[in-house]
């Protein structure tokens, strides 16, 4: 996993487009041209990913799936038999709460989840693992808590092994059919559902999409959002991340099985 991490991160942006600026710095006197090409490269995309008008026009070609209708959300239970909503990290530590919490992004994902889960009946299924695999409590369990503490549900099934978007489809595919249970209400962000949804076909789920967290809507910013803002490097990174997932994933993993 630390290998893994340490590649990711140096290889998508920022982290590539830093090594780029840090190369043209190197090279700026034995090969100025190329270092000019790599400041360019560098910088340029740089700004470009700390544009809102960047993560608009990117979120809208990655969100392929439409958001739930509300008149359906009652009817869920008469053509699934269970709610996923996947994990999303976590905030460490935090003092407020006394220990780890969900993210603001799995928050979004778990309040989406028990708001289908009340108006459909269906019970819910958890995943997400350990922070890094060592961590506890597990992201499942952490939801577990905000379902039950804050909105009132109560979580039926914790899948609690999975560290990546396959390996939440296959642990909780394996809890599922110890259920009977072969079709699902599956909730992740919207950007992220077109992976998800494909792990989760891969291991034979008939997948009904509830998306949440859409950023591909006018962003409403000054000047149509030509201006940088650290919020926009942060999205675009996310946006980054499912795009790359998107290619290397039915490399990695076609034909099913478990990773």
């Amino acid at each position: 996993m630390p290998l893994r991490y340490i590649f990711k991160h140096l290889l998508l942006p920022p982290g590539g487009l830093l090594l780029l600026l840090l190369a043209a710095f190197v090279l700026r006197r034995r090969a100025p041209r190329l270092a000019a090409v790599c400041f360019v490269l560098g910088f340029g995309g740089l700004w470009a990913m700390a544009m809102p008008l960047t993560v608009e026009w990117a979120a809208g070609r990655l969100e392929r799936e439409p958001a739930l209708a509300t008149e359906h959300w009652s009817t869920l239970a008469q053509q699934a038999g269970a709610i996923v909503v996947l994990g999303a990290g976590r905030e460490i530590g935090d003092a407020a709460w006394g220990g780890d919490q969900p993210s603001h992004i799995a928050f979004e994902r778990i309040r989406y989840a028990a708001r289908l889960a009340k108006a459909s009946g269906l019970p819910i299924l958890a995943s997400g693992g350990l922070h890094f695999g060592r961590r506890p409590p597990s992201e499942a369990e952490l939801a577990g808590q905000v379902l039950a503490q804050d909105l009132g549900v109560t979580l039926r099934w914790k899948e609690e092994q999975s560290r990546t978007t396959w390996e939440n489809a296959v642990y909780s595919a394996a809890l599922l059919r110890e259920q009977g249970i072969e079709r699902i209400v599956l909730v992740t962000s919207a950007a992220h559902m077109p992976r998800s949804r494909w792990c989760f076909e891969q291991q034979g789920l008939e997948v009904i999409a509830a998306p949440v967290g859409f950023m591909g809507v006018p962003n409403g910013r000054p000047l149509g959002g030509w201006l940088p803002e650290p919020r926009a490097v942060w999205q675009s990174g996310m946006l980054l991340n499912e795009a790359a997932g998107l290619l290397v994933y039915p490399l990695l993993y076609r034909g099913g099985g478990q990773s």
